[in-house]
């Protein structure tokens, strides 16, 4: 089920922009060996479950890595799209934020490639962790606050009445990422409930800032 669901996410998605550049070798192809690479990597922790690789690199011929110039960017962020979708399909967990990079292997003949994967712990030992936008678009979090709210400046400006200017803020904390509301005239709630202090986010949490609904992924 999950290798059929990324298939499809990346012939949805980046097949038709990927028909311009006449490459030798189509996404779909990248997609299966990455999520071969977390197959075969998979390990078990201390805790039971399953770590699999986080950072890729793919190597490619100079003919073929030139004939992805133009998506390039398109195709890494699907690519990583397609493995946190496989990690959440499978149960697999990450050690840090999903990153996918093309290179050139000056070794390899065209229509050729290699996968290099490797398990990157996020800063500060944080596991993996992003917040998606009513608009799908994804946010990652890090080692700094991220703040939440109507002003211009904030990481996450919120264009809704019933957000304040200054509203919640995400950061790291000591088990993973916690949301505090800042005295917030509406309140944030995570899963319908209103919090106060701080609350440590888990996969798949909903926060809500004024009428604003956002989702919290681990993985």
């Amino acid at each position: 089920m999950g290798l059929q669901s990324l298939e499809r996410r990346l012939e949805r998605m980046v097949e038709g922009v990927f028909r311009r550049s006449r490459g030798s070798i189509r996404p779909i192809e990248l997609g299966r060996r990455l999520v071969r690479e977390m197959d075969d990597n998979r390990t078990v922790d201390v805790k039971g479950r399953r770590m699999v690789p986080n950072d890729f690199t793919v190597l490619l011929s100079p003919t073929d890595h030139a004939s992805f110039h133009e998506i390039e960017t398109a195709l890494t962020t699907e690519l990583a799209e397609a493995a946190r979708e496989y990690a959440r399909e499978e149960a697999y967990h990450f050690i840090g934020p999903v990153a996918v990079g093309l290179s050139v292997d000056n070794e390899l003949r065209t229509g050729r490639f290699g996968i290099v994967s490797q398990l990157k712990q996020g800063v500060a030992g944080l596991g993996a962790g992003s917040i998606i936008l009513p608009s799908g678009e994804r946010v990652e979090l890090g080692e700094h606050p991220t703040t939440v709210g109507r002003l211009p400046e904030s990481t996450i400006t919120i264009d809704d009445g019933n957000v304040s200017r200054e509203h919640a803020r995400i950061q790291p904390g000591t088990n993973g990422y916690v949301v505090q509301d800042l005295g917030s005239t509406n309140g944030t709630l995570v899963n319908g409930q209103r919090i106060t202090g701080t609350r440590l986010l888990a996969d798949g949490d909903i926060v809500s800032f004024g009428s604003t609904h956002v989702r919290f992924e681990a993985s």
